[in-house]
């Protein structure tokens, strides 16, 4: 085997960046493939090399196993890593890297042929008697079949991909009614995201915690275990907080799930990084729920206790190297907590959010700190990826201290130009529950109320600071503020000035003992006591950090108001940029309020636009295939009165 040099990495956003970065540490030159929307993307911009694939969609570029592979062969590339998503639990993709005389940085085909289809590991798992959660798990495919399974199990149920991950393809169903519509969304998730919308369905546990093993294995026959992760806090299905080691397990409990997972793992013949996934109940006992074949989103927190790199681990097992510890010499130091930020509105049912990072500060360096990404400011954010921006890690001596410090970080990231779940994460950490620990996968249903608060009216302290931070951060003789020497200067001047922020606008008054702009820091001092909130000019709006959100303050436009408000009466528009996928009704079809009228994919998530109200379609303004930006009227409903 030739002396590795050069790593292509088959990925995007924050894993392409965080792979490259330890394979530059270990000198070799990185290789970064990208779609024709992500030629400028940061992953492309910090790679040694990079190759367009062209395209947009995912299986126009980072789906396409000839282009990545011919990418490796242009530039000189001797083994490719493939990140997580995309293909990086595809059997084929590992094959025809091999066959292609590459090397890939992943376990081998067969191993993710095994674990890689979930209803295969499960029964893999049946077989080794590895305690199963009940459910269905066979080849056929219709819906009678999923009816008849899901009546043997019992409502609720979850259906799942069998080959997907992340939350794709997965839907919750409460009873027969609701089947039919989740299982066709379900499959075409799973068809759009991984190319195969083979489903599975299992019995839906109450109050579970998600508890995951983190395994290692090389090509001498060696597999231990690195500790186990709690990844219960979820929505969507969809992991949003992860810490290392999980509260209140117990020495033997780890030990008890670390044995089962490396067993699994051993069954296989498995080589590399792979994470075997339970379901934890209230009596201490662990049911199998799949293997995922390449590394996590949330590594990072197992690296902060162990204090190994896992993306060195792999391209160094890949090469023939043996593990370089046994299982008795693996560390856990410390307590480690991950959060992923998300471009995405969660006032809105998480909607994914597309658009122009005006403003991006990720939080200060220094000792547990660490943040993981794949945006910088001023980049775009596009509707035909996943929406993460990042994951922010804290690492403590203690659980209490690594959560105190990822608190620090969140109240000092700042995002601004598109939605994000900035403070909503912000929320959960600081909730008393989680700072308890009292962790289960129902965490944020239960405490929906607290977590996501119904936005208000902005108070009366918002837009006078509001308005100090505008007025004090125009550039010197800028427009119709140009002479503002007076206020500037403490003298009694007043200006006024019509404000819009979040939908929202006040006429604001302004004297000269308002708040005091101080670099970047609008310091406002009440009664003696002096804060400081972050205010940030991008062009013609101005970004205050208020309540732990950012919050985008311009100059109100009544004529643009009125526009778009005309622009929305009696038709439903597209939330966000996508694809339609289906249209489900017909111009003059009457429908009732519930009605799905249109899908459309996003970030590789399906998104129903309902009728609001029983009436009429009056207009189609969309078809399937085609692509809609964010505000485009895709249906106009004529109210049945």
């Amino acid at each position: 085997m030739s002396t590795l040099t050069t790593v292509l990495v088959a990925n995007r956003g924050e894993i392409a960046c965080r792979v490259m970065r330890t394979a530059k540490a270990m000198g070799l030159t990185t290789v970064a493939v990208h779609s024709a929307v992500d030629r400028d993307a940061r992953h492309s911009r910090e790679a040694d090399i990079r190759v367009d694939l062209g395209g947009s969609k995912a299986n126009e570029s980072y789906l396409k196993i000839d282009k990545l592979i011919a990418a490796a062969q242009a530039s000189g590339a001797q083994a490719i890593h493939p990140g997580y998503g995309f293909l990086s639990e595809n059997a084929g993709f590992a094959r025809a890297i091999e066959a292609a005389g590459l090397i890939f940085l992943g376990p081998p085909a067969s191993a993710i042929d095994a674990m890689g289809s979930k209803s295969a590991a499960k029964a893999l798992m049946e077989t080794a008697g590895v305690p199963l959660v009940p459910g269905y798990h066979g080849t056929e495919q219709d819906l009678d079949t999923f009816r008849a399974a899901c009546e043997r199990i019992g409502y609720p149920v979850l259906l799942k991909a069998t080959a997907g991950g992340g939350g794709k393809g997965m839907k919750v169903v409460e009873d027969v009614s609701q089947l039919a519509e989740a299982l066709a969304s379900a499959q075409r998730e799973a068809l759009s995201s991984f190319g195969n919308g083979q489903m599975l369905v299992e019995k839906y546990l109450l109050k579970p915690r998600h508890v995951e093993i983190q395994v290692f294995a090389d090509q001498h026959g060696h597999c231990l275990y690195l500790n186990e992760r709690d990844c219960s806090i979820q929505r969507r299905h969809q992991k949003v907080v992860e810490e290392a080691p999980a509260p209140g397990l117990s020495v033997a409990q780890r030990k008890a799930m670390g044995e089962a997972a490396v067993r699994a793992a051993q069954a296989i013949g498995y080589v590399g990084a792979g994470t075997v996934e339970f379901l934890l109940d209230a009596r201490g006992e662990f049911f199998f729920m799949e293997m995922n074949t390449r590394l996590q989103v949330e590594h990072p927190v197992t690296e902060a206790i162990t204090g190994l790199d896992l993306v060195a681990w792999q391209i160094r097992v890949a090469q023939g190297e043996a593990l370089p510890i046994t299982q008795e010499q693996v560390p856990l130091i410390g307590h480690a907590i991950e959060v992923r930020l998300y471009a995405e509105d969660p006032a809105n049912d998480f909607l994914p959010a597309t658009g122009h990072l005006a403003l991006y500060r990720e939080s200060a360096p220094g000792p547990g700190r660490r943040v993981d990404s794949g945006v910088e400011q001023g980049d775009n954010v596009s509707p035909f990826y996943d929406p993460m921006l990042g994951k922010l890690i804290a690492w403590g001596e203690d659980r209490e201290q690594a959560r105190l410090r990822l608190l620090g970080m969140l109240d000092e990231f700042a995002v601004g130009g598109l939605k994000t779940n900035l403070g909503f994460l912000r929320r959960i950490i600081g909730h008393p529950a989680f700072a308890a620990a009292e962790l289960d996968t129902g965490f944020i249903p239960r405490y929906q109320d607290e977590l996501l608060p119904v936005a208000g009216a902005l108070s009366d302290e918002f837009w006078q600071a509001a308005g100090s931070a505008f007025m004090q951060s125009l550039p010197a003789g800028d427009g119709p503020w140009a002479d503002n020497r007076g206020f500037r200067a403490g003298l009694p001047a007043e200006v006024s000035l019509h404000l819009s922020c979040n939908g929202q606008d006040r006429l604001v008054t302004l004297t000269a003992d308002a708040a005091r702009l101080q670099g970047e820091q609008l310091v406002i001092e009440h009664q003696g006591v002096r804060r400081s909130h972050l205010a940030v000019r991008n062009g013609h709006e101005v970004f205050l950090r208020w309540d732990g959100e950012m919050q985008g303050v311009s100059l109100f436009d009544p004529i643009a108001a009125v526009e778009a408000n005309q622009s929305h009466q009696g038709g439903l528009t597209a939330p966000m940029n996508g694809s339609i996928v289906r249209v489900l009704v017909d111009v003059g079809q009457t429908v009732e309020a519930g009605t799905q009228l249109v899908v459309l994919e996003a970030m590789k998530m399906e998104h129903s636009i309902r009728a609001p109200q029983a009436g009429v379609v009056k207009a189609l303004f969309c078809q399937e295939g085609e692509m809609v930006a964010e505000g485009c009227a895709l249906v106009e409903l004529e109210t049945a009165d």
